[in-house]
């Protein structure tokens, strides 16, 4: 029998994680033209090598997910089969929601149509037509609905599967267990699958709150003229992370629950206000046609490669994005599988991967259907904003051109600070998890340490470079679990098979991983 170990926390994971996110941090303060060079060094091998991997096996994700929850596999539960959910559908719904993309909807959710609709990919047609606000929208779709849910799905799906149903600790390495053994997870390999899981949270987490510091800060120069800066970032920062490490600290029940419902209803209502001043015919227009512009254009786009098209528009948003999710994976997918307990995997994956992309769909054919029809037929200038100030002015400089803009820039500022202070309480808490073996309350001196971690790793980024600097460290941080998650997928249909077997839903983990019973099957 494995002897229990005397502390909660595995100081390998924690140790090696800690010095090398410590040291990252300290040579991106210390030398950051150093820092930046060499990144962007990597990044470069990282594109030009294996751009092609992130772009397959992303698709890959997306029809592994949906088989496993239309073939008979989609019956088990992950728990006991008389376990109940949890959370209430609603508030599990809420909470996937607003910790797997809520700042960057609100980043991105006018930014990046217009982006596309100005400077359109592929030459595929004449910017600042009505076909290139088309082809935008299917794009934006692209890169936030089925796809990078999919990713999520995975993570989330493995994890919540060997830790529900076959009673293994919650973290990423125990889903090795199949492949690698009880033994290998606890050796090396295993405490480095934790750790890489560890430091692709921290810089996915950090790209996200430097992302949201910049929106904040671009709209407080908007309601006061405060000025946009680094410095005025970083202050931001530094408020924020009291916030969510107090929210952390709470709890998921009381912290990431509550804010992930008031989220929801600030998001609903501000969306209802849009939607209620605005284009309101062309945003269901702008709905309906790019959803099927979306399905028409699925396939092409998911296996889109650099060999026949412009690699270097791949590289910044097609890839960038895949590497972003995937380095949101280990943290959103444990997040959701930590909420998803007694739910069968067919309600899981239909759950994680048609539900909020469903929300995703609307939120930008109403924030960049708005955006749009105000180049096309409106008073303009957003496109020359973003393309002037950058993509942290779209949203409010969209508001400005409806009533009540004072108002409701307030309003998406402290839904940006909602949203930041739930997504990253949730990746202090997952990060707090891998490091204390998988308890699903992790001590609270880890959860502080880990959001003060990450918050100093956004301000390095952003005095480093901003926005580059922040899609630079994701991709690099990505690339490597990318790997992690096609073994992730090798592990859970290996163990999948065994549920098919007569009396082998309730197998236990001995005799799942019995060398002489794998030589039998």
């Amino acid at each position: 029998m494995q002897k229990t170990p005397d502390s909660p926390v595995d100081k390998v994971v924690f140790w090696v994680a800690v010095m090398i996110s410590a040291s990252l941090v300290a040579g991106g303060s210390l030398w950051p033209e150093a820092m930046t060079k060499a990144s962007q060094a990597v990044l470069n091998k990282i594109i030009d090598w294996f751009g092609w991997s992130f772009v397959f096996s992303t698709a890959f994700f997306l029809g592994f997910a949906l088989f496993l929850a239309f073939s008979r596999f989609g019956r088990i539960k992950l728990g006991k089969d008389e376990e109940q959910p949890e959370f209430s559908t609603s508030s599990w719904i809420a909470m996937m929601f607003s910790v797997g993309m809520g700042i960057g909807l609100m980043f991105w959710g006018v930014a990046e149509p217009i982006t596309h609709f100005a400077t359109l990919p592929h030459g595929l047609a004449e910017p600042h037509s009505r076909e290139a606000a088309k082809l935008a929208m299917g794009y934006a779709y692209f890169h936030w609905a089925f796809h990078p849910w999919a990713i999520y799905a995975i993570v989330g799906l493995v994890i919540a599967y060997f830790s529900f149903r076959k009673g293994l600790p919650n973290l990423i390495s125990s889903a090795f267990t199949p492949l690698i053994g009880e033994a290998g997870v606890r050796g090396p390999l295993g405490k480095s699958i934790d750790v890489l899981a560890v430091l692709a949270t921290l810089f996915g987490t950090a790209t996200s709150l430097g992302l949201g510091a910049q929106q904040i800060n671009s709209g407080l120069n908007y309601l006061w003229h405060t000025g946009e800066s680094t410095g005025i970032s970083l202050t931001i920062i530094v408020v924020m992370t009291v916030l969510f490490i107090l929210s952390a600290v709470s709890g998921v029940g009381k912290g990431v629950q509550f804010l992930s419902n008031l989220n929801m209803v600030v998001a609903v209502l501000l969306l209802l206000f849009l939607a209620a001043v605005g284009p309101t015919v062309f945003i269901m227009n702008t709905l309906v046609a790019s959803i099927g512009e979306y399905l028409q254009e699925l396939i092409p786009m998911s296996f889109r490669t650099a060999a026949f098209s412009d690699g270097k528009w791949l590289a910044g948003w097609t890839i960038f994005y895949w590497a972003w999710w995937i380095s949101w994976a280990p943290f959103v997918g444990t997040f959701i599988a930590r909420i998803s307990r007694g739910r069968t995997i067919r309600e899981f994956v239909i759950g994680v991967i048609f539900i909020p992309s469903g929300v995703t769909m609307v939120w930008f054919a109403i924030m960049g259907g708005s955006a749009l029809y105000s180049e096309l037929a409106g008073a303009g200038g957003i496109a020359a904003a973003v393309n002037d100030q950058g993509p942290a002015v779209a949203l409010f400089t969209l508001l400005a051109q409806y009533p009540a803009a004072a108002l409701t820039s307030f309003v998406a500022c402290v839904l940006v600070g909602v949203f930041f202070i739930s997504g990253a309480d949730a990746g202090a808490i997952v990060m707090g998890m891998l490091c204390a073996r998988g308890d699903l309350d992790p001590p609270k001196r880890l959860v502080v340490l880990w959001g003060a971690l990450t918050s100093a790793a956004a301000s390095v980024l952003l005095v480093m470079g901003g926005l580059a600097a922040l899609q630079t460290a994701a991709i690099i941080f990505a690339a490597p679990f990318l790997a992690v998650m096609v073994g992730l997928c090798v592990s859970l249909w290996k163990s999948l098979l065994n549920e098919r077997k007569p009396g082998a839903e309730h197998d236990s983990l001995a005799a799942l991983h019995d060398p002489m019973r794998a030589v039998s099957d």
